[in-house]
């Protein structure tokens, strides 16, 4: 193996004997100073299912690094669980914590001067995180998800987080027994592993198997499945060949990698909070993406899985069902997916379907033939008006007309908003609009699931509206429009909505509008004035200081 840049580092004349001397304090041997240094970023904790069922797995990581004869580093990067913080403050540490892992991968590879670096996730914003961070080091890399969960029961229905956040909404308006109510809210998580419908993690993971940095039928195991564990050990084995060649994330992730993984996500029926991550990932990797590239994938992309929250099946079922690979290979089929962008096997796409059938089984519906999908267009619409002249995003599946006109009821923070459906001042017909959630405004961009949840459970979803400057959850569905831009906090048209003011949502024409006068809106905005934040100092006021627009990633380096 050819020298690394850390024995570079340490080995070049007796000026670096200190340099070594820390290590031999560690156990490590003159030998080893000519191995690879690789870091293993575990983001375990026992702060949430998601990610309690991660230590194994960077164990497992870390036995395969050093019997590859490379020296394996691990150290520490933070989660906040979104379903834990949910509906509190903490909700708006969440996106934040993003930019914090990145920060952190960053921080250890580059400062440490690693070869590699193996990253291990689990909650949502880890993936997105790891994979920022990855590319802002760019050296030899890949990611290893925790794992998805398995599906709870009760009374013989699969339950997810998701449920338990729409019996809220159905035992407030009565529609649901205590006995039901409880029997979800106990039975709903099982234990360890990632939430399990196609939410954000699921979502995220699943699209970095398209992007080339996951091995192929990774991201649909169940954390507790001893599979599971020895994927991580393979990743291992294939990060060492990486680093021997050199094969760096920036050699894999490129914009055509970028439109596979976002093709899988349409295809799939995924979060939309992978508008925003893949905005900032593709910042990250210096390539020119924008929001409405989003909207020409979504046009060309059918949906092909029936997935949770809209569709009735979880990870695990989609995993049995083939997994991602049975989908991409459908895609691939269907002149979808590029295939031969590279991956982090040295092998193509192509080549690591090679193996996988054209079509998907008989005996599943799942996954379903690209000739009769569920729908035939995408399910993240880019909507763009006068009221998000930048855009803004809605997940259109599940919903029978997804067109609403409606007067505007017009909340300033998410626990008005809940009180207001829970007590029953929500009717048909009516837009909500919940503003000031946006990544400055919050500050950190909080996401929604709290209140559309309740108006699922409400068996509101069909025909009341909700728009929001904030994101939402991977398990919403219904008439949402979330990361409208620009938000509020800076100006934007959504500070300037009043209460009864008609507001249209159409995402046949992708446009969501507000039908006030615009010389009424001019004398509004002469005298609106930006809100006072609560937040003077620490991350959430670097936050909201730094983060760009919610159309650019709510990144938080971007260019003036």
């Amino acid at each position: 193996m050819s020298a690394n840049r850390r024995s570079r580092n340490i080995t070049e004349g007796v000026a670096r004997a200190p340099n070594r001397s820390m290590y031999y304090g560690m156990g490590y041997q003159p030998s080893d100073m000519s191995k690879p240094f690789i870091g293993i970023a575990n983001g375990h904790s026992t702060i949430t299912p998601c990610n309690s069922g991660l230590q194994v797995l960077t164990d497992a990581a870390e036995t395969a690094l050093r019997a590859g004869g490379a020296n394996p580093e691990v150290f520490g990067v933070p989660t906040i669980s979104d379903g834990m913080s949910m509906g509190t403050e903490g909700m708006k540490y969440s996106l934040i914590s993003r930019e914090v892992i990145a920060d952190c991968i960053e921080t250890a590879v580059q400062g440490q001067w690693m070869d590699g670096v193996l990253v291990v996730g689990g909650c949502d914003k880890n993936m997105p995180g790891g994979m920022i961070g990855i590319l802002r080091c760019n050296v030899p890399a890949i990611y290893v998800y925790g794992g998805t969960i398995k599906p709870g029961k009760w009374k013989g229905q699969d339950l997810t987080i998701v449920s338990v956040f729409e019996a809220v909404g159905e035992y407030s308006r009565g529609r649901m027994s205590k006995e039901d109510f409880e029997g979800i809210e106990r039975n709903a998580i099982p234990g360890t592993g990632s939430c399990g419908g196609m939410y954000t993690a699921n979502t995220m993971s699943s699209s970095f198997e398209a992007l080339g940095m996951s091995l192929i039928g990774s991201s649909t195991m169940a954390n507790p499945d001893s599979e599971k564990t020895d994927s991580a050990s393979a990743s291992a084995k294939v990060l060492i060949e990486a680093v021997r060649n050199n094969l760096r994330p920036l050699d894999i992730v490129t914009r055509e990698s970028i439109e596979n993984a976002v093709t899988l996500i349409m295809a799939t029926g995924g979060s939309t909070n992978a508008v925003l991550h893949y905005l900032a990932i593709a910042h990250a990797a210096g390539i020119d993406w924008t929001i409405d590239d989003f909207e020409r994938i979504r046009l060309r992309t059918p949906v092909i899985c029936d997935l949770k929250p809209s569709g009735r099946y979880v990870a695990v079922d989609l995993h049995r069902a083939g997994g991602i690979a049975q989908v991409m290979k459908i895609l691939l089929k269907a002149g979808l997916m590029h295939g031969h962008c590279m991956t982090i096997t040295g092998r193509t796409l192509a080549e690591e379907l090679a193996h996988v059938p054209d079509t998907p089984r008989a005996d599943q519906d799942v996954i379903l033939p690209i000739d009769k999908p569920m729908y035939a267009e995408g399910h993240l619409a880019i909507l763009k008006g006068n009221l998000s002249p930048e855009g803004s995003v809605a997940k259109i599946t599940g919903l029978k007309n997804p067109v609403i006109t409606g007067p505007a009821r017009v909340f300033d923070d998410e626990q008005s908003a809940m009180n207001a459906i829970m007590e029953g001042r929500i009717k048909a017909g009516d837009v909500m609009v919940l503003r000031y959630l946006g990544p400055k405004g919050a500050p950190g961009m909080p996401e929604m699931l709290a209140p559309t949840s309740a108006i699922i459970g409400a068996g509101l979803g069909e025909s009341v509206g909700l728009i929001t400057d904030g994101r939402f959850s991977g398990g919403t569905w219904g008439m949402v429009v979330g990361h409208v831009a620009p938000e509020a906090y800076v100006g934007g048209p959504i500070a300037l909505v009043e209460e009864g003011d008609s507001i249209t949502i159409d995402a046949h024409r992708q446009a969501l509008e507000l039908n006030v006068p615009d010389e009424v809106l001019a004398r509004r905005r002469a005298a609106w004035r930006p809100p006072v934040s609560n937040y003077p100092r620490g991350v959430l006021a670097k936050f909201r200081k730094l983060s760009a627009s919610a159309s650019k990633g709510a990144v938080l380096d971007a260019d003036e």
